[in-house]
Parts: C-alpha cells; sequence; structure tokens
C-alpha cells in the first residue's frame, strides 16, 4: 500500500481542519517547504498537497508553495484545490505537480474535466471524490450535491478515469477511523480502481487495516502532525 502523506495549505502554512470546516483550522508549520522535506528524508516518495484557499477562493491561490516544494525536493507530487480551469490546471503543472485532482470542476464542469482526461490521461488526471452521506461534496466541501457517490465514480471510469482520491468528509481531521468499509465495496465494484482512502486514519492500526482490506494507497494528515503516527511506524509501508 503507498502511503502519501498530506500538507494542506492556508496562507502558505501547513494546516489541518476538522470535518472541513475553515473555523477550525490549526497551522502545524509555518513553511510547508521544511514538511515536505521531512517526509522525502524519512522515504516518502509522494505528497499530497492541498491548496484549500484555493477551494475557497474558486481559483488555485498556494501555487508558489507548490513550485517552492517540487523545487526542494523530488517528491511526486499531486495537487488539488482550486482548479476551476484549464488555466488553473496549466500553472499547478507548470510549477511543478506531477498529478492534479479536480472535485469540484468534475461536478460543475464535466466537459472541461473529460477533456483533462483525455488530453493528459489516467495517470496525471485524479477523480477527487468527497463523500457526504454517500454523496458528492464540492466547493471545499462547503457545499453538498445530489450526485451519489458510485453512479459519479463509475461514469469518469467509463471515461478514463483510474485513480480516485475519496475523502470521508464526516472522517478527515476527526482521528476516529477510515471508512474501510465503504473503500472496500468501491473496489469490490471497480476491482482495478486505485482508490486512494483519505479522511480519519489515527493511528498505524488503520493503516494495518486499510492494508488487509487490499486499498491500494492511504493519505495520512492529522496523525502524523499530532504525533499518533511516526514515520518509524510507515517504514514497513515505505
Amino acid at each position: 500500500m503507498e502511503i502519501i502523506p498530506a500538507i494542506d495549505m492556508i496562507g502558505g502554512k501547513c494546516v489541518r481542519l476538522s470535518k472541513g470546516d475553515y473555523g477550525t483550522k490549526k497551522v502545524y508549520n509555518e513553511n510547508p517547504v521544511e514538511v515536505a522535506k521531512m517526509f522525502e528524508d524519512n522515504g516518502i516518495r509522494r505528497l499530497h498537497l492541498v491548496d484549500l484557499d484555493g477551494a475557497k477562493a474558486g481559483h488555485i491561490v498556494n501555487h508558489e508553495v507548490l513550485r517552492a516544494i517540487t523545487s526542494a525536493t523530488k517528491l511526486t507530487v499531486d495537487f488539488g484545490g482550486g482548479l476551476k480551469s484549464t488555466d488553473d490546471l496549466n500553472i499547478a503543472f507548470d510549477c511543478g505537480a506531477s498529478m492534479v485532482t479536480g472535485g469540484s470542476i468534475a461536478v460543475k464542469k464535466p466537459e472541461e474535466f473529460t477533456g483533462w482526461i483525455e488530453k493528459y490521461g489516467s495517470e496525471k488526471i485524479i477523480l477527487g471524490a468527497d463523500v457526504k452521506d454517500r454523496k458528492v461534496a464540492v466547493t471545499g466541501w462547503l457545499e453538498d450535491t445530489d450526485a451519489e457517490l458510485m453512479p459519479f465514480v463509475k461514469s469518469y471510469y467509463e471515461k478514463g478515469i483510474r485513480k480516485v482520491i475519496c475523502t470521508d468528509i464526516s472522517r478527515d481531521g476527526m482521528l476516529q477511523g477510515p471508512a474501510t468499509e465503504l473503500y472496500r465495496e468501491m473496489l469490490d465494484e471497480i476491482s482495478d480502481l486505485w482508490l486512494v482512502a483519505s479522511g480519519g486514519v489515527s493511528c498505524i492500526d488503520d493503516v494495518r487495516k486499510l492494508n488487509e482490506k487490499g486499498i491500494p494507497a492511504v493519505i495520512i494528515g492529522k496523525a502524523i502532525y499530532e504525533n499518533r503516527i511516526s514515520m518509524a511506524d510507515l517504514q514497513a509501508y515505505l
């Protein structure tokens, strides 16, 4: 199973939220580049970088932090948050992102997002399926939709998507365990999906259980920053 630490950014700083609520912001480090270097030094190869300012503003904001991280490390960075147009996509790639995650645009501008898939392929475009009560949420989780999770994912699978980051909003930042059974159900329906579990990971035992269920990858955020999971704990998976 691939281990993917997360850096969420507000104001160029490394932060975490609870359940996507911007009012719960907690700053963990003033310099995300230092955090990225620490991950790389401990054997991490991929980073999930989220522009929370961008998600709220509707356009990419913290692209210079992305550029700084990709310039200072060899990490494979997947970037999300605020990618609402092809201009945003181009900025992300120009600043060194290896992959981008589209969530809101996949719901609100499906033709444009489908165009991204056709142009860049399944290796570079990730579907962000943020879910609340099995329905997709958008705009940095500030807006619920009527889109059911699995029909939404399947529709883009048919268009070429193979990588999906699924975040259970009710669990994100709560350190109460991931939605392991939901992820297993998703893989039972689409067996070759590169599904990335996100939200709720609280301890190394959560990682072990996801691995045992055959989940291909996991994003870990607050559990690392709160010292509930150490880099030493993760060595067996690196």
